[in-house]
């Protein structure tokens, strides 16, 4: 028989805390908190899903890689926790998303001692042992980096809450969590994840994003293809754009292809001091492609706050993206996409505009936005 489990308020964090599941034993079961038509797409998605029905035996899918991956019961108790914890502090369903995606690819869904950095780790309920620094629980998350004592960070909801972070997590922005981050609901899922963890290989939690949507598909009893998941943005014409923007966007940039990088450069009508920056650049195409309908600062940090924030598996030939280094309060950096790993940009001093690949940034936590 599978666990139920209660996801109710502050009940969640005793019936969810290490060790309070037992196999074979049901809990009270709270009806349906999925929310109604929650759509996954940043200033959308805020509502909070709720654990609904049993926790299965088992569970599997398949990464991106093409590896199938099978959890059994006590690891979706713990991505139950994650959910119910989410819920309980009114996170929006895709940081539960987010959070169980980060908790797959760093311990496997699993509450993890270190009795080699920490020998009493091992006497705390776990579900095994792991040996990666002086990391622990199930974000792996370092109590010298100030994330909180072993004993907090071995509790998965203690430890959820760390990760969620926001007005009302446990370390108060420092650690920054999820909601520390400013701009998060647009960033791409697996940067969103690297923006708290700022780990050595950014690039590994969005191998597991579908089957963190599985998971919380699953133990929510919501479906994300119909509820959470977004194709498009809707109603984003809102300046009346010529048809073509976005090629046109793309042809006003390349024009300036070749001119040297200038610190400060650029403006509507063109270059200044004989070149563009990053952010001159695309001011000055957006200006001409739109007919002078858009009119941006001149500044990456203020552009971001332009237009829609794009999930980054759905970006197009037109939209900008952002580059922030990991743990910094903005970009440094915006470029022009053009499609594949291609953009189109004014690098650094010394460089010239130029197309360019995403690749070049690989490490650097990578934001989208479409100008409308």
């Amino acid at each position: 028989m599978g666990i139920k489990v209660l996801v109710v308020g502050a009940a969640a964090a005793v019936l969810l805390a290490p060790g309070a599941a037992v196999l074979g034993v049901a809990t009270l079961i709270s009806p349906a908190a999925a929310g109604s038509g929650s759509c996954m797409w940043e200033g959308q998605a805020t509502e909070s899903l709720g654990v609904s029905g049993p926790v299965p035996d088992s569970l599997s899918a398949t990464n991106t890689n093409g590896e199938t991956v099978t959890l059994n019961q006590q690891q979706l108790i713990r991505a139950a926790a994650i959910i119910a914890t989410g819920q309980s502090e009114n996170i929006p369903a895709r940081g539960q998303l987010i959070a169980i995606m980060t908790a797959l690819t760093e311990s496997s869904l699993r509450v993890l001692s270190n009795v080699g950095a920490y020998p009493h780790s091992g006497d705390i309920p776990n579900d095994g042992d792991g040996s990666d620094h002086d990391s622990v629980g199930l974000f792996q998350q370092r109590p010298a980096a100030g994330w909180g004592s072993v004993e907090n960070l071995m509790d998965p909801v203690w430890s959820s809450r760390a990760f969620y972070g926001g007005p009302s997590g446990p370390n108060h922005g420092s650690p920054r969590g999820l909601l520390d981050i400013d701009g998060w609901a647009s960033m791409d899922s697996g940067a969103a994840a690297q923006a708290v963890q700022v780990s050595a290989y950014p690039d590994r939690y969005a191998v597991n994003q579908p089957i963190a949507e599985k998971v919380l598909a699953t133990l929510s009893g919501v479906s994300l293809s119909r509820d959470l998941a977004c194709a498009e943005p809707a109603g984003e014409v809102p300046l009346n754009l010529p048809p073509g923007f976005a090629g046109n966007f793309i042809k006003a940039a390349a024009s300036q292809l070749g001119k040297p990088y200038v610190w400060g450069g650029g403006n509507f009508e063109g270059p200044t001091g004989g070149g563009f920056d990053c952010s001159g650049l695309v001011l000055h195409a957006a200006y001409q492609a739109s007919g002078g309908r858009i009119r941006l600062p001149h500044y990456s940090g203020d552009q971001i706050h332009r237009g829609t924030g794009i999930p980054w598996a759905f970006k197009r030939p037109g939209d900008l993206i952002f580059f922030s280094y990991p743990g910094a309060g903005g970009p440094h950096h915006v470029a022009i996409y053009v499609g594949g790993d291609r953009i189109l940009h004014a690098p650094r001093t010394g460089d010239v505009v130029r197309y360019g690949t995403i690749s070049e940034f690989s490490g650097e936590v990578m934001m989208v936005r479409r100008l409308h």
